[in-house]
């Protein structure tokens, strides 16, 4: 695929005529296609272009592009995006350093920002703008789940670590604010690191019955692997985030039976749910992963909106934005005052079916559950 390109599933762009809109409607998928997190950002692109070419509409103009993972890349493509490419949207980016690089520029200019993924606090509160929207989570939800699934597991010490950017500071924030018990040892390790030697023996000596991790891609491969080596044993927990489908394959054995959170998995009994597993199973030949799962939705919520009011009236487009009128994959879905998410938190178990590493639902670690920062929000 070249760095940049339009696109909708098929892989060619579209024009079509939609009811409710004057013409035809630009969006800009800022996305990690490189590098280390890169299965993430093919993940969202997937599932979102998936939407889009089931949804029939020839409305839309998909404009794709590569931020290598790199804030200076990301925050040039969105100004390029919005000022010589007059997108109407933008979305896609998967890490909140990068998000908080390019999302208070681009709402400032009055454009509409959806994201897929990255749900920093500082944007869920303070920070909160009326054109900016979270289809997936804000960052602390599925770490304040594992939080309260430590709970339950009767977990008394643990040790927790993540790595030192907006999201870590949030993850270990989000656990912490849940779970009862005492805190052995907390680590912000580096971004992208990929040697955990001295992480696992401060681990070992700690004294911990317990470890929660929070290492999105290439780092939560690497940290499992030399953890499942050391010989260390304590019982692990964490997000979806080191547990999904695309990072799996690639763990094996090292994470069988972990327990993880998540506001989705493939087994969730609806009928969007089970539409899209099938879909995207046809369409690209793999299972869906969590990030594919929020693209998909993304792009779904986008359409609702894009059915009920022309992207160029921004306080109705906005209206139907907060209406969120489209059937979620991961079944009940409403946006809070901040324009987060509030939404069932899960805990699943890493499985094996067949050959295939995967995951299988367990219950419910929070429901309804919304923010700690929508209080702050003052848009």
């Amino acid at each position: 695929m070249k760095a940049r390109s339009l696109l909708l599933a098929a892989g060619t762009a579209v024009l079509m005529a939609g009811a409710a809109l004057a013409g035809p409607v630009k969006i800009g998928m800022i996305t990690t296609l490189s590098g280390g997190g890169a299965s993430l950002g093919v993940a969202i692109r997937d599932g979102f272009m998936l939407a889009i070419k089931q949804s029939g509409r020839t409305d839309v103009e998909v404009i794709v592009e590569d931020d290598q993972r790199k804030p200076d890349i990301a925050v040039q493509l969105a100004d390029r995006m919005v000022q010589s490419d007059k997108v109407d949207i933008l979305t896609g980016i998967v890490w909140s350093n990068l998000a908080m690089a390019v999302v208070p520029s681009v709402t400032a200019q009055g454009k509409f920002y959806i994201s897929p993924n990255a749900g920093p606090s500082a944007l869920a509160g303070k920070g909160c703008h009326k054109n900016y929207f979270n289809a997936a989570w804000q960052n602390d939800n599925l770490h304040e789940a594992a939080g309260a699934w430590a709970n339950t597991a009767g977990f008394k010490n643990s040790f927790i670590l993540a790595p030192n950017y907006p999201a870590g500071v949030d993850a270990l924030n989000g656990y912490k604010r849940f779970y009862k018990g005492k805190i052995a040892g907390e680590v912000f390790t580096k971004l992208g690191q990929k040697d955990y030697a001295g992480e696992i023996a401060q681990i070992r000596a700690s004294g911990a019955d317990s470890v929660f991790f929070f290492l999105p891609g290439g780092m939560g491969i690497a940290f499992l692997k030399q953890y499942a080596d050391s010989g260390v044993n304590l019982p692990l927990v964490g997000p979806a985030f080191s547990f999904d489908q695309d990072i799996l394959q690639a763990v094996g054995d090292a994470a069988l039976g972990v327990h993880n959170t998540s506001q989705w998995n493939k087994d969730l009994d609806n009928p969007a749910n089970k539409a899209f597993v099938a879909a995207f199973v046809k369409e690209y030949g793999r299972l869906p992963s969590l990030y594919a799962s929020q693209g998909y939705d993304t792009a779904n919520l986008i359409l609702s909106a894009l059915d009920k009011a022309d992207v160029k009236d921004a306080d109705a487009f906005r209206a139907a934005l907060e209406a969120a009128d489209f059937a979620s994959v991961r079944g009940k879905f409403r946006f809070g005052p901040n324009h987060h998410p509030i939404q069932d938190i899960y805990v699943r178990e890493v499985v094996k079916e067949g050959d295939v590493y995967t995951n299988r639902l367990v219950g419910v670690a929070l429901k309804d559950r919304g923010d700690a920062y929508a209080a702050e929000c003052r848009m």
